[in-house]
């Protein structure tokens, strides 16, 4: 039940802030969902003995989000001045582990939401398509790996996941997307397809790394700040994929 009433309040304030928040408001709930989720991630990360910087994360990948352009350029600047800060550790031995992670943690939590304004830009439509089409496929994959579900997709790694589910999650969002796309953003049944079935596919794949993530720290949940649903990771690890994918579609191939 707590599940339910925390997405019945989540979905509609997501649509609202997408559509019709001003852009002052839609960079500061971009923030704070990228700390929320570079916290989370920090706090997975140092459970497995990585010594993340939590604040100086924080600061690198704000720098991230907000800067008007990034490229590999910045990645670099970034990842020099991580290094200049592993210099300051007390052990050498744990220097490259936590350059690596933090890192790691920024391109994929700050790198996606810097995606999410990108696509707010091209327009509203563009972002909640990256957004819903992971509400479509998680239900479908609980659903079909409740009433279908035989073979295990990823036993070490979540084990109730099914490869019937993922199945149902992939031909439900492939459906999604060639319905919503053609309507609002005016792309080809076609191609809309296709980039609903690699999004979606990419959800799938975001939400299996977060529970790998999970399951080497020993740990259920990100967080608790989602009543039902545990952390901000928890329930945007998906989203942290699909997002980027659709970036991409729409900078390089669109």
């Amino acid at each position: 039940m707590r599940r339910i009433l925390t997405a019945l309040v989540l979905i509609p304030s997501v649509v609202f802030v997408i559509f019709l928040g001003p852009p002052w408001l839609f960079q500061l709930v971009a923030a704070l969902m990228a700390v929320a989720c570079f916290h989370e991630y920090a706090f997975i990360a140092n459970a497995q003995k990585m010594r993340v910087p939590v604040w100086f994360g924080h600061a690198l990948g704000l720098a991230v989000l907000f800067l008007p352009v990034v490229d590999w350029r910045a990645v670099f600047v970034a990842s020099v001045v991580l290094m200049l800060w592993s210099l300051t550790l007390d052990s050498p031995v744990d220097a490259l582990p936590a350059v690596s992670a933090t890192l790691l943690g920024i391109i994929y939590v700050y790198g996606a939401w810097k995606c999410a304004s990108g696509l707010r830009e091209a327009s509203p439509w563009w972002l909640l398509f990256a957004v819903s089409i992971n509400w479509v496929g998680d239900s479908a994959a609980m659903y079909g790996g409740k009433f279908f579900g035989k073979r295990k997709l990823a036993p070490v790694v979540s084990p109730k996941k099914t490869w019937e589910g993922s199945a149902a999650s992939a031909l439900l969002t492939t459906v999604f997307g060639a319905l919503l796309l053609p309507r609002t953003v005016n792309l080809d049944v076609t191609q809309a397809a296709l980039l609903a079935l690699v999004a979606g596919i990419a959800g799938q794949i975001g939400d299996l790394v977060e529970s790998a993530m999970k399951r080497g720290a020993d740990v259920k949940d990100s967080g608790n700040m989602l009543p039902g649903h545990g952390g901000w990771l928890d329930r945007l690890d998906s989203t942290l994929f699909s997002m980027p994918v659709v970036a991409f579609y729409l900078q390089w191939l669109h």
